[in-house]
């Protein structure tokens, strides 16, 4: 069953798509925290869940509108279409000012998960013991993640495989990122930077007619790579959102404790004030193919508020909290 949407409501969903696609893609960032903010979390696991054996057989037997609206299609062709083009496009954008401007839009992404963490949780509800312990489950996970040591890089394709299906978990549990689990698996560089590089060279290639590139046994093997990851995500995000669909139903408020709690604890992640530390090799950088330093972790440090610059990481805080509340103003509004 599809949701009747007009030409402005299926523009936002869109744009919603492109700020979870963009979100997916910064370690430390979860793109499901933009769904559950932007109020289309429920449907985006609901939709992912209609992909099951049913629409499995309407498929098989030809009946595509069938097919296309018991899986409501409309909905994940523009979120998922609006993540993919981001990933392209916003993205690049977003890593221009990571690597220029660091500081701030780590600020930036820390107030908006503040404000996150005030919208979701204003309307919870009752919290007893049950929802209190969630909670820190869930935050006391979230900042666990955040310390772990990353492993080396790892091209065996049923790893990759593994990374699909964990790695797409930033999309469907807000406040667990997906990119900084790669990391932590140590195929970051190989999976969203390597491969997505070679898979825009081959493509753009082809499409002047250069079938050449098809020729090289590295790009093939990055076309196998990229193709293994893929499919492990599709998996991911179909089996993740069957158990979520169920464990929603049956325990919603337990469910949504320790959510918020993941959220929270994803704070020790974007913590602004950090310095990179980067995997060294006999005391040189580990650099990917295409010059990108491996993330190993972050050194959190204190602020010095005698510093201009601390002072305008504060204001980001507050412009990403400003933006949230923002958000929850018109939400209100429109209701």
């Amino acid at each position: 069953m599809q949701k009747e949407r007009n030409f402005l409501e299926k523009l936002f969903l869109f744009l919603k798509g492109l700020a979870m696609g963009a979100a997916n893609k910064v370690p430390g960032v979860s793109g499901g925290t933009v769904s559950f903010v932007f109020g289309f979390y429920e449907e985006l696991i609901y939709s992912f869940k209609k992909i099951n054996l049913v629409a499995l057989k309407l498929l098989v037997s030809g009946k595509f509108k069938s097919f296309y609206n018991y899986i409501n299609g409309s909905f994940l062709l523009l979120i998922m279409g609006g993540s993919v083009f981001s990933y392209f496009s916003i993205s690049l954008v977003l890593d221009y000012f990571l690597k220029n401007y660091q500081l701030y839009v780590w600020s930036w992404f820390f107030g908006m998960i503040i404000g996150s963490i005030y919208y979701i949780s204003k309307d919870f509800g009752t919290w007893n013991t049950k929802n209190i312990i969630s909670l820190l489950i869930g935050a006391i996970i979230g900042i666990a993640i955040s310390f772990l040591k990353p492993a080396g890089e790892n091209d065996n394709l049923w790893f990759v495989f593994i990374c699909g299906i964990i790695g797409v978990s930033g999309m469907t549990l807000p406040g667990l990122s997906g990119s900084f689990i790669l990391i932590l698996m140590g195929n970051y560089v190989l999976l969203l930077v390597d491969s997505v590089n070679e898979l825009l060279f081959v493509v753009s290639n082809l499409l002047v007619g250069n079938f050449d590139v098809l020729n090289d046994p590295e790009r093939i093997r990055y076309l196998k790579i990229i193709s293994v990851f893929t499919a492990g995500s599709l998996f991911g995000l179909v089996s993740i959102s069957h158990v979520l669909s169920y464990v929603l139903k049956r325990y919603y408020s337990i469910v949504n404790a320790v959510i918020i709690g993941f959220i929270t604890g994803s704070l020790g992640i974007v913590w602004p004030w950090k310095k990179t530390i980067y995997l060294t090799n006999n005391g040189d950088f580990v650099i990917g193919k295409n010059g990108n330093k491996i993330v190993e972790n972050y050194k959190r440090f204190i602020p010095d508020f005698a510093n201009t610059e601390t002072w305008f990481a504060v204001f980001y805080i507050i412009l990403g909290i400003a933006l949230i509340l923002i958000i929850d103003f018109y939400g209100r509004k429109k209701k």
